[in-house]
């Protein structure tokens, strides 16, 4: 951590003291609504409701307020909040952003903060990395609310408009940073007032929040009108470009000591800086294959920026590093967390190159009706608050850009994970060999694996390795996002192997024997039925199976007695 950070940070030990004697007295509280009958606690809510329009603060109500989300939760879900998740929440009430360790239950932490503020009947946004945590959450924390009184709305991509008011109008409305930050741009953009679908920026509270206002926080988010340009042309520079020679970069110092020095080759390319240019030698090649005699001749600078698009698709932007194509279309794939970005497409007529590249249908282009990057929408909550894992290395960043400081929550119990110190390797072939000999020797022993990777080339470079091996085992990217929870919470279970590019993880626990509250959520599925079909007692038996189940797997795991 750097010194700056420690400087802003210092003092937290004086907020964690101030956080426990709260806590004390909710937990003072505990007996008292452990007596409370269902429609008591229910009653809370309005008691809330009745308080703030009198006057009093959300603060004064905290300790209360908190007791009976943790009483509610209990007795809808079986989970008691432990006292660190209390701790946590009040930081988020604080609009701080609360660091806690992975598997530390963020979910669970989230309803406390959320149903605090959500008393106030201005509206609170729970924002999560994507549509299925969204809807899972909504649905499993729902049960939370809902037992209390309060509306819960959940915001789905492609939803449509009617069904978005409602949601907004919810007491809690759970949905992707993308989904809100495109309605805001649609408000913007309507004719007339009562088209609206949003209420305000109140609240947010936002998971992974390092991901979305940090690594994500310069993207736009962009709206876009039908554009008039043809598709013939961006496959003519498609084909016109292909199988040039990279040339060597000459350097500054080379150029200006000679005007004789020429780059070799058709293009040059900087990787780090993002930019490639024809050369003089390309030039002439691409202008002779396009029949063209001078391409920056076009005073209007369009042929100018297809063969800039165009070299860049062919030469910088790589199926299934960058892109996906699934079903003859050509899909952004989120450099941050391996996720296929659906209905989002590159601007300036570079998707269209690329499609052009890989031969699948090119698209009109679009021209930009409106745009906003994630940093300046999530600025316009009046309060706004985040729960992350690994927050404290860009502590100076969230203050100096959100005025957000990091708190640091304990952990319930001592973190037992060992971090060894990292391996290098001379290439990457080693590299993998070395992975695969490490899975293979741990797989034998049916030692559960689970092997992160940076892009889907290198999980599907491994998996063709395991698989050369006949070990069996999952590949978790962006081709199977719509399987990452089932494949990542069953990732614990004996023998099992998983390979993950880094948009694995997000909200769903990997415990040893496999997922209990997985196995349940598929009987549900597999019998068609939701939570609300089922009985509280139904429900306890069907957690008490697969609890057994998972039991049975871990206790393959023990090595036999001495």
């Amino acid at each position: 951590m750097g010194f700056m950070s420690k400087l802003l940070s210092f003092g937290s030990d004086k907020d964690l003291k101030r956080y426990y004697k709260i806590v004390d007295q909710i937990n003072g509280l505990e007996p008292q609504f452990e007596k409370m009958t269902e429609e008591e606690l229910r009653g809370q809510t309005d008691k809330f409701r009745e308080r703030y329009a009198n006057g009093e603060s959300l603060d004064d109500m905290l300790p209360e307020a908190f007791a009976t989300v943790r009483e509610a939760s209990k007795r809808t879900m079986g989970m008691r909040h432990f006292d660190v998740q209390l701790i946590g929440a009040m930081a988020l009430h604080e609009g701080h952003i609360a660091e806690m360790k992975t598997g530390e239950g963020k979910t669970l932490v989230s309803t406390l903060a959320g149903y605090l503020n959500a008393i106030a009947g201005k509206g609170v946004h729970v924002v999560t990395v994507n549509d299925y945590l969204a809807k899972r959450d909504s649905e499993w924390m729902g049960r939370i609310y809902k037992y209390l009184g309060m509306t819960v709305g959940l915001l789905q991509n492609n939803m449509p408009l009617e069904l978005k008011r409602p949601a907004y109008q919810a007491d809690v409305t759970y949905g992707t940073n993308s989904e809100f930050g495109f309605d805001y741009l649609r408000d913007n953009m309507v004719t007339r007032p009562e088209q609206r679908v949003q209420r305000g920026h109140n609240y947010a509270i936002v998971d992974e929040v390092d991901s979305i206002l940090i690594d994500e926080a310069r993207t736009p988010l962009i709206i876009s009108g039908a554009g008039t340009k043809s598709a013939s042309t961006y496959k003519d520079f498609a084909r016109a470009v292909r199988g040039l020679e990279r040339g060597e970069d000459v350097s500054h110092d080379m150029l200006t000591a000679t005007e004789d020095v020429e780059p070799t080759g058709d293009y040059v390319m900087d990787e780090a800086k993002h930019t490639i240019a024809a050369t003089e030698r390309g030039l002439k090649k691409i202008e002779r294959r396009l029949g063209i005699d001078d391409i920056y001749a076009d005073l209007s600078g369009q042929l100018v920026n297809h063969l800039q698009q165009a070299l860049k698709a062919q030469y910088m932007f790589h199926r299934d590093k960058q892109y996906v194509v699934t079903n003859g279309e050509v899909k952004i794939v989120d450099e941050f967390t391996g996720r296929i970005m659906e209905g989002r497409r590159y601007s300036e007529g570079l998707h269209q190159a690329i499609e052009a590249k890989e031969g699948v249908l090119v698209r009109e282009e679009n021209q930009t009706l409106a745009t906003i990057t994630l940093q300046n929408y999530f600025r316009l909550y009046d309060k706004l608050s985040g729960m992350t894992g690994t927050a404290l290395t860009e502590d100076a960043e969230f203050r100096e850009i959100y005025k957000l400081p990091v708190e640091v929550i304990p952990s319930n119990k001592p973190v037992q994970r060992v971090d060894h110190e990292d391996l290098v390797y001379r290439t990457i072939q080693a590299k993998y060999n070395a992975v695969a000999d490490d899975v293979e020797q741990r797989h034998a022993k049916g030692q559960p694996v689970l092997v992160g990777t940076v892009s889907i080339e290198s999980s599907e470079k491994l998996s063709a390795a395991l698989t050369k091996r006949g070990i069996a085992h999952e590949v978790l990217n962006a081709k199977h996002h719509e399987r990452e929870a089932h494949i990542v919470a069953q990732a614990g279970r004996y023998g099992a192997v998983t390979i993950a590019t880094n948009m694995a993880g997000r909200g769903t626990d990997i415990l040893l024997g496999g997922n209990p509250d997985e196995l349940v959520r598929e009987r549900l599925e597999y019998e068609g039925l939701t939570m609300e079909d089922v009985t509280p007692e139904q429900l306890e038996q069907f957690n008490a199976e697969a609890k057994e189940t998972c039991k049975a797997e871990r206790e393959r795991e023990l090595p036999p007695a001495a």
